[in-house]
């Protein structure tokens, strides 16, 4: 007797595990219809994850007072924090650990955080209300569409992205967010003396970050020392915005070329290792800092 047919799906993914991957950048075929092509940078991934009934509250109650709406206009942060206080750009903060250890370290300074994970959103308005904090607003946006319509030029102290999606794979190069154009427009919005702190447990994505904030004209590497990209690597630490955070130039970031040296920071102090990190770091893997300041 012969066997049942597979499920449909079973036979889909047998068929899919055994056919070569499509090249996604090879030109379509004669009379293909034409699939639109993203024409920028975003600073997101679309990403699954069941939103849980506690980031659910948190969304439902929470959301009104900390999150703002994207809108087509320079942001007013002295009305929306309620003081006049330096502003640090965040741009991706996943399940807001870091975002919520940092602003209760620094509460002299607020935080602008940019995210679409709706899940992260909610942990970290948890984390706001659990911590107390006050000087964090979320907007849940495309933080490249919030820098070009929301912040004008000279409006930040800092710049904050922590971990971004290395898109492994040499043909997605292209969706880096660490690009030359988005580079340029963050320097731009940075006060002179503020900084841009790059965070990344992907060696070769690192070694693009080095090489892009580098040929940047407005930006000047805090690691590099008197003897260019290959110098002191951070023996001097670097002021971050003007105040007393500063970078420990015995802080270990990570294995290989990623401690403090080549151009790349130590890990400042303000940066907390994140469980995923720390688990990295047992076995093994690298994290490499990089932090760059407005000439």
């Amino acid at each position: 007797m012969a066997a049942p047919p597979a499920p449909p799906e079973l036979g889909l993914h047998k068929a899919l595990a055994g056919a070569p991957e499509p090249d996604r950048d090879a030109a379509p075929a004669p009379g293909a219809p034409k699939v639109p092509h993203p024409k920028t940078i975003k600073s997101f991934v679309k990403r699954g994850g069941r939103t849980t009934t506690a980031q659910a509250l948190a969304l439902a109650t929470l959301g009104p007072r900390w999150l703002l709406p994207f809108a087509r206009q320079p942001l007013d942060a002295r009305a929306v924090f309620g003081r006049s206080a330096p502003l640090v750009l965040e741009i991706g903060f996943g399940m807001g650990e870091a975002t919520a250890h940092i602003a209760a370290l620094r509460p002299q300074h607020d935080f602008l955080c940019c995210e679409v994970h709706e899940p992260g959103v909610g942990a970290l308005l948890k984390r706001i209300d659990a911590l107390g904090l006050s000087n964090v607003r979320i907007v849940r946006h495309d933080a490249v569409e919030v820098l070009e319509h929301m912040l004008a030029p000279a409006t930040l102290a800092g710049v904050h992205v922590f971990f971004p999606d290395p898109w492994h794979k040499l043909r997605h190069h292209k969706r880096r967010l660490i690009q030359p154009p988005l580079v340029a427009r963050l320097a731009q919005r940075l006060q002179p003396g503020g900084y841009l702190h790059c965070a990344t447990d992907w060696q070769p994505y690192a070694e693009q970050m080095l090489q892009v904030l580098e040929a940047e004209p407005l930006l000047a590497n805090t690691a590099a020392g008197a003897g260019g990209a290959g110098g002191a690597g951070g023996a001097n630490a670097a002021v971050v915005a003007g105040d007393a955070v500063t970078a420990n130039a015995t802080a270990k970031s990570g294995s290989g070329s990623g401690l403090g040296q080549g151009g790349y920071a130590p890990k400042p102090d303000y940066r907390p290792l994140t469980k995923f990190e720390q688990r990295g770091l047992r076995l093994g893997h690298g994290v490499w800092d990089l932090v760059f300041v407005r000439r």
